[in-house]
């Protein structure tokens, strides 16, 4: 298990200087590997020989973050997936992450004529129908999928959202209706600490279906939810690591007791202490001294957990 952090392919060298050593490949859609470029293998090789030469593992491939189950993105999305998984397997990594998407669609409310939302889980077979030859097709080249939870809506809640997998009540539906074992998570605590899940007991229940992990904090300010509710700016905000209300040493603890096998990727750009804009707009990392100063304090608190399980 290394620390790194969510970034581009070509901020290896900011992710070096850090003292970093696994990156989470991000935006991968829009690299030079992406679809529709060519000469994707050497670029490629060549982009996992220099993570090489500064001793950073790509621990996974972030293909796409958006919808791939709203009609209008899935021939983007599964192009984009299909290529990210030729990529992965071209350069040894075995995870391809990003969003799994949601079926959206409502019915008019028969008392008041206002729409309804649908419960996602209505919609597994269309969500298992998209996944599941992707996730073959991955596994025929070594790779898995992991999807990440984020609610992708507004107060960090599942509600009218574009994530159908971001409680672990629709986890279970899914694991339990496809026979799929490359088909998981990509673990991030905070979401879970927003809607008020305990994210231990959840590694301890799932820890097998994770293949990667997102490592930020959040913190309910509790003033404030007893003032004016979770629906509101503020109760729920994310942070790094060792900023929040996670149990790190106990999330690492129950990872390795899981047997994860992959490693701690630090996402920042969400605190909202250590958050500030890039003088370079070209290079997320340039001139954002707070963004830095957030993710050494968390590697100086992630680091000593993490020791020998490399």
């Amino acid at each position: 298990m290394r620390l790194g952090m969510l970034a581009r392919i070509d901020e290896l060298p900011a992710l070096a200087d850090l003292g970093l050593r696994s990156i989470a490949w991000m935006r991968f859609a829009d690299s030079v590997c992406g679809p529709g470029k060519s000469d994707w293998q050497a670029r490629a090789r060549g982009l996992a020989a220099e993570a090489k030469s500064r001793d950073i593992r790509i621990s996974a491939v972030g293909a796409l973050y958006a919808n791939p189950l709203d009609p209008k993105q899935t021939d983007h999305a599964r192009t984009t997936f299909l290529r990210a998984i030729e990529v992965a397997s071209e350069i040894g990594t075995k995870t391809v992450s990003g969003f799994p998407g949601a079926v959206i669609r409502t019915t008019m409310n028969e008392r008041g004529g206002n729409p309804v939302y649908e419960p996602f889980e209505k919609f597994i077979p269309e969500l298992l129908g998209f996944w599941e030859p992707i996730a073959r097709f991955a596994a025929d080249k070594g790779c898995r999928i992991a999807f990440e939870h984020c609610p992708q809506a507004g107060y960090h809640l599942p509600i009218m959202g574009y994530n159908m997998l971001a409680q672990p009540a629709t986890w279970e539906r899914l694991f339990n209706a496809t026979k799929l074992q490359n088909i998981g998570l990509e673990f991030d605590p905070s979401h879970l600490v927003c809607q008020f899940i305990d994210p231990i007991e959840t590694i301890h229940r799932f820890g097998s279906r994770i293949f990667h992990f997102h490592a930020k904090d959040a913190f309910i300010n509790e003033p404030l939810l007893r003032r004016y509710g979770i629906c509101h700016p503020g109760v729920a905000e994310h942070r790094f690591p060792g900023f929040g209300q996670s149990n790190w040493p106990e999330i690492v603890h129950a990872l390795i007791r899981a047997g994860y096998d992959s490693d701690l990727n630090i996402e920042g750009w969400h605190d909202p202490v250590y958050r500030d804009h890039p003088a370079d707009e070209k290079s997320p990392m340039a001139g954002r001294q707070l963004e830095k100063t957030g993710l050494l304090m968390a590697r100086k608190l992630l680091e000593p957990l993490i020791v020998g399980t490399e």
